[in-house]
């Protein structure tokens, strides 16, 4: 497993005993009773092993407008597609485009050193609307580090697909985020960076467009990476 992708995980299991958890008890999937410190060691256990999965997730974001994020295993790639933009992150590349007015143009920067991308990739997605899970692993953790923090459990339904949802008070940013049963990123509500951001899923399949892994057709491409990557 990438470094990443553990630190952030035994980050999240390690800080849980901090939380106050409210709400009834849970189920896992297997039909285990869920403590309360344990709900939110298992949202991040689902996260954390959707990141293994190969899936492709559409969202409808605030104002009507729509997102996408499809990621595969072999080779392992992900594409984060947003309004005015697009990010694609493979073992050779990260790569950013914008998409918003006219031709695009699309940057190629280094890949991730550790095979995964770090939130610090995630910004421009976030500022447009898109909140990747990696952030919201990112956000749980911060809240789990906050004594006073709340986080209420409760159960939906988003796209034919059940899902756990917990809401966080009691902190600077409150949100809420629902993780369906697979892992997969299901809704996010709350504030991320000072700006509001809302997102649900429309749609999963176990499958990949290979076409979401490409530029946008007729972009313009400027390659940053160092001469010997």
């Amino acid at each position: 497993m990438p470094a990443a992708t553990t630190t952030l995980r035994v980050l999240a299991i390690s800080v849980t005993a901090l939380l106050t958890v409210t709400g009834c008890q849970t189920l896992d999937d297997a039909g285990r009773v869920l403590g309360r410190s344990d709900l939110v060691n298992d949202v991040a256990a689902r996260m954390d092993q959707a990141m293994e999965l190969t899936y492709t997730a559409e969202y409808r974001l605030a104002g009507g407008e729509a997102a996408s994020i499809a990621q595969e295993q072999k080779p392992a790639r992900s594409a984060y597609t947003y309004p005015g933009g697009k990010l694609t992150v493979t073992k050779e590349a990260t790569t950013e485009c914008e998409t918003a007015e006219g031709r695009p143009v699309c940057t190629v920067a280094a890949p991730p050193t550790t095979g995964k991308p770090t939130v610090a990739v995630f910004t421009e997605a976030k500022r447009r609307g898109l909140v990747t899970p990696p952030v919201v692993v990112g956000l749980l953790t911060a809240a789990a580090l906050e004594p006073a923090a709340v986080i209420e459990q409760s159960d939906t339904t988003l796209a034919g697909h059940h899902a756990t949802c917990v809401a966080v008070s009691q902190v600077p940013d409150p949100f809420s985020a629902c993780v369906t049963s697979a892992g997969v990123l299901g809704s996010f509500s709350g504030a991320v960076d000072g700006t509001t951001v809302e997102l649900a899923l429309t749609r999963y399949t176990t499958t990949v467009d290979q076409a979401a892994f490409e530029v946008p057709a007729g972009a313009g491409v400027v390659d940053r990476r160092p001469a010997d990557s």
